[in-house]
């Protein structure tokens, strides 16, 4: 009688489980303080301290993958561009109520947005995006010191921001061509349910 040797059970649903709780940990730090803002790599590595932000950027990638098309370039150039004008109220002291809150929902939003495969029309899509990036623009743009220095910051921060984009639509890409049809959506719902998580941190 052969011994039946068992496949490892290791597959992608629980590298997607392992990463989840490898993160749980950063959800009780969602948008701490990130240091002084004087200079390029202050600025370039802000975004990578807020899981918050972290998320919201490359579920914006994320979303521009799965719709294809022109929102490949839309929606994160409309997200760039709108969290610049954020900034720059930030900067000049302009109150923006509830920011935090906006951030957290954008969180939530994308999620959802990634999960349900949801094909809004591309002005829609990008004003979404844009509302969502003026929150985040100003949460940074009131550290940012109005000073040479504060330009350097937010060229890193803006260059961040890009790279985050890119990641999320290379990923988005790579789960539509390579993996199963739901990957993406899976992922979604991790973002989705992530922003619960920090609602509640």
């Amino acid at each position: 009688m052969k011994t039946q040797l068992h496949k490892p059970c290791f597959n992608l649903k629980s590298a997607g489980l392992l990463a989840l709780f490898a993160f749980t940990p950063l959800l009780a730090q969602a948008h701490p303080g990130h240091g002084p803002a004087t200079s390029f790599a202050s600025g370039l590595n802000h975004p990578l301290h807020g899981l918050d932000h972290i998320l919201a950027m490359v579920g914006v990638g994320l979303w521009a993958a799965q719709l294809g098309g022109r929102s490949l370039w839309a929606i994160p150039a409309t997200f760039i561009g709108l969290m610049t004008v954020g900034g720059m109220l930030g900067m000049m002291g302009v109150p923006l109520p509830m920011v935090e809150t906006g951030i957290l929902v954008s969180v939530l939003v994308m999620g959802i947005l990634i999960a349900a495969a949801a094909r809004l029309p591309l002005a829609a899509s990008m004003a979404l995006v844009g509302l969502f990036a003026i929150f985040h623009g100003h949460a940074h743009g009131t550290e940012i010191p109005l000073a040479a220095s504060g330009l350097s910051y937010a060229l890193g921060f803006v260059f961040a921001t890009a790279l985050l984009h890119a990641a999320g639509l290379a990923l988005g890409l790579f789960a539509q061509q390579r993996l199963s049809a739901p990957a993406l959506r899976l992922a979604g719902g991790a973002i989705a349910l992530c922003g619960v998580c920090l609602w509640w941190a």
